[in-house]
């Protein structure tokens, strides 16, 4: 609703005035291209304005704002925050119609017209401040016209979106997402103006403290932006890049102005420079094959120069170690992070080649030009020399040793034009051709990165979906339903049904027309060679991997169909355990008793009594990493029993025990066989087996081959180990696995 108070006559009339101008302003149909061609212009008014003179606070003099050109501390903060939210402000106007996200909608709204008012209120000073020129010049004539277009664009859309209420938690959102969008528009000189460098001894080089710290953030920051970004919408990731990006170049070509054209050789020819353009160009046009080239050239280049910085005076929040990391850190990580959120399809082959070869295209441009101009200047008298991408300089040779210096000082020059060019051809050429290896070694780690990273993604989100399904599930089940699929009335039984297992795509199968039926009460046996399927088929009664065919029924339930109620049924016990070894033995029995629901009062009845069993009252309360094998074997008995399970699955459970172990556990199967429950455990201790079980299983190859009682086997006239090795072939098969 428009209105929804009461009002005097002519307060209503102007109600009415109002609301017929938001419903016209909507109604024009030529606001698209307004939309659009006015925010291109504020952008294009920014960077002639940033260009038109050279910002003075680029400079080691400002230590602190007692150097500042302004009378006022106050003053010279306020035009500080004003240049640094303007830049966040204008880069809101100028993204905003290409994106449709709420929160940037009413950023543009609300806080960028506050921002584009102050600068135009304190533009004099500003201006002042930041070039040192009093009284009107262009400068500050393209300031006016800057805010005053930023102005007129937050004008519009909070017209445009009038009626668009915003809640108090949109607020604080608001709010909280514009302090995040406003650390990369930092601009490189603020913290140096206001707060000084700091103390001469925090030098971030040479990896002491301060730079290990830095190169760690440069770690820290992508990781975090994943996290942040990774179950984002597809424009909330574009919207995020983008904003980075121009954020980091505007803050860039701030350290230039149009005397730059003056003296090329000052131009941004260097490797990491040439990214801060070619990334936002990437972001904004999809230009996917010079984005490969900034992948595999400039993350790599930019993660040496991290690590061997090249910044004159190193202070720690001077304007030019601002500005190396700034610059680095976004040459780095964004081309990673723009394929790990898929803005761009994993690299192949192709790519790779597509960028060794503008590279080279890159790599002889700058030997010329860092010879050429070299030459040009010394015959002017100049003692400066460019060195695009260290190819003029023994700075990378230097931190390699004499061998590297050796082969820098072998040269090779040409007269052209006057001009006498100096080559290193055997440094430059090895330094090519190791570049090239260091591309196609980083193309291999990441795409093992990307490899390692989507598998865990694709297992997290699998686990979070049956974690959901199974809150779904039992969200729905009453008390009495929950306490059906553990209840005593139905029959105590396991029974597989023809049932097979076939394993991704193979053609066989590991196991093949499976059929058993074992009740209560039984301690039933299952033997067979190595690799015949007795862990297929344990694995998929406890439902760790999917059936092939057939059915496998756990008291009532089938395991396919209602796998919750029949995992409540279930106790087991793996070949290989996995368990938490920074938690003591009882912390991790309660743990699986809480997966269970089990009361306190019968985990802790339960707990006490198999503490007994088997003698660990003095071990239940330390960590379980420092139990032994058959201490921790038994914790994980302990652990399949405490919600006493009506079948217990024991997958080869005696394996490396010592003769006292072996004994407990045996009575333990005993007791709880003769409470009507099913144990049901696979061997190679026949001798066990023969003591301990009334019925047993033979499996060879995947089938069945026989199912016994002990009885009928003692009356063929062998022992239980006779009759086995009559029915595998005296052959067993080691060469799978279970």
């Amino acid at each position: 609703p428009r209105w929804q108070f009461s009002a005097p006559p002519l307060l209503k009339i102007c109600q009415k005035q109002i609301s017929f101008f938001i419903d016209y302003s909507r109604s024009v149909r030529r606001a698209t291209a307004f939309e659009k061609i006015l925010p291109i212009l504020l952008f294009i008014v920014m960077v002639v304005r940033i260009f038109s003179s050279e910002t003075i606070l680029i400079n080691s003099e400002f230590t602190g704002l007692e150097s500042s050109i302004l009378d006022s501390k106050f003053l010279t903060v306020m035009c500080l925050l004003g240049v640094w939210f303007g830049v966040a402000a204008v880069l809101l106007a100028v993204i905003r119609p290409f994106f449709n996200i709420k929160v940037i909608n009413n950023l543009t709204r609300f806080v960028a017209p506050v921002i584009f008012i102050v600068n135009l209120i304190l533009c004099t000073n500003t201006i002042y401040l930041l070039t040192g020129k009093e009284g009107f010049n262009l400068t500050l004539l393209l300031f006016i016209i800057e805010n005053s277009i930023g102005l007129i664009i937050s004008i519009y859309y909070f017209i445009k979106d009038f009626k668009v209420r915003l809640q108090l938690k949109q607020v604080f959102f608001m709010f909280l997402i514009f302090f995040l969008l406003l650390l990369p528009s930092l601009p490189i000189y603020l913290i140096q103006v206001m707060f000084g460098t700091l103390r001469d001894f925090y030098l971030p080089n040479d990896l002491s403290f301060t730079h290990r710290i830095l190169l760690y953030i440069a770690i820290l920051v992508p990781y975090i932006l994943f996290r942040f970004l990774v179950k984002k919408e597809e424009q909330v990731i574009n919207f995020t890049l983008i904003f980075i990006s121009l954020a980091v170049m505007i803050g860039f070509i701030d350290y230039f102005d149009y005397t730059v054209f003056k003296s090329p050789w000052d131009l941004p020819f260097h490797l990491c420079n040439t990214a801060l353009f070619i990334i936002p160009l990437c972001l904004v046009f999809k230009m996917k094959r010079l984005f490969y080239f900034t992948y595999f050239i400039n993350v790599i280049g930019a993660l040496l120069a991290m690590v061997m910085p090249n910044y004159g005076d190193a202070l720690m929040f001077s304007a030019s170690t601002m500005r190396f990391w700034y610059n680095h850190w976004v040459a780095f990580f964004m081309p990673i992070l723009a394929v790990a959120l898929n803005v761009f399809k994993r690299p192949k082959l192709k790519e790779f080649i597509y960028s060794m070869i503008a590279f080279f295209v890159y790599f002889i441009l700058v030997l010329f030009l860092n010879v050429y101009f070299t030459a040009y200047l010394e015959s002017i008298g100049s003692t400066s020399a460019p060195d695009f991408f260290f190819l003029n300089s023994d700075f990378i040779a230097d931190k390699l040793g004499k061998w590297a210096e050796d082969i820098f000082r072998i040269e090779a020059s040409f007269d052209v034009g006057g001009f006498n060019l100096v080559f290193h051809p055997v440094y430059q050429v090895i330094f090519f051709f190791v570049y090239v290896l260091f591309g196609l070694g980083e193309w291999f780690i990441y795409s093992e990165f990307y490899r390692i990273m989507d598998d865990h993604q694709r297992l997290h989100d699998r686990l979070e979906e049956i974690k959901l399904h199974e809150y779904a599930y039992l969200s729905r089940l009453s008390p009495e339903q929950k306490e059906n699929m553990m209840n005593r009335t139905t029959e105590t039984k396991l029974v597989l049904t023809g049932f097979s297992k076939k394993y991704g795509n193979n053609t066989f199968y590991s196991v093949k027309d499976a059929n058993l039926d074992v009740r209560g009460g039984e301690i039933f046996g299952f033997l067979g060679p190595n690799g015949a399927g007795k862990s297929t088929i344990i694995k998929s009664i406890v439902g760790i991997q999917p059936i092939t065919e057939g059915s496998i029924d756990v008291c009532g339930y089938d395991v396919q169909v209602t796998p919750t109620e029949a995992k409540y049924n279930i106790g087991y016990v793996p070949d290989h355990y996995a368990l938490y070894e920074k938690l003591t033995g009882r912390e991790y029995i309660n743990y699986i008793a809480d997966i269970f629901e089990v009361s306190t009062i019968e985990r802790n009845e339960r707990l006490e009594k198999y503490v007994k069993i088997f003698q660990l009252e003095h071990a239940i309360d330390n960590k379980i990493g420092s139990y032994s094998h058959g201490m921790k074997q038994k914790i994980t008995i302990m652990a399949a029993l405490v919600h006493n399970p009506r079948v217990w699955i024991l997958d080869e459970p005696l394996t490396g025990l010592d003769p006292n172990s072996i004994y407990q556990v045996k009575e333990c199967m005993k007791i709880h066989a003769s409470e009507g429950n099913i144990v049901f455990f696979s061997s190679h201790l026949i001798d066990i087996v023969e003591k301990l079980c009334q019925r047993i299983a033979i499996i060879k190859k995947g089938e069945i081959q026989c199912i016994k009682t002990l009885e009928e086997i003692e009356a063929s006239g062998q022992t239980l180990e006779q009759f086995y090795l009559s029915v595998i072939g005296n052959n067993e098969d080691n060469t799978g696995g279970n």
